[in-house]
């Protein structure tokens, strides 16, 4: 079954008509807010290049873990 969602919000608007799997590849940059100055900042800091990368991180992973976790622990 097909899935449909619009991501139009949350993207650069180069990047609207773009396939998931095309954006999972694309830079941070294409992600609405993303200045190509904080995508080269992510890239020196952390070698982050794609929204992959970024969803990938063991930082951004733990943070969510840890969100996710306090949220259930109240």
């Amino acid at each position: 079954m097909p899935i449909s969602v619009n991501l139009d919000a949350a993207l650069d608007k180069t990047y609207e008509s773009s396939s998931l799997a095309d954006l999972a590849n694309a830079p941070v940059s294409a992600l609405a807010g993303v200045s190509e100055a904080d995508a080269e900042a992510l890239r020196s800091a952390f070698n982050i290049k794609t929204i992959a990368d970024l969803a990938d991180h063991k930082f951004v992973r733990t943070a969510q873990a840890i969100v996710t976790l306090s949220q259930v622990a109240k």
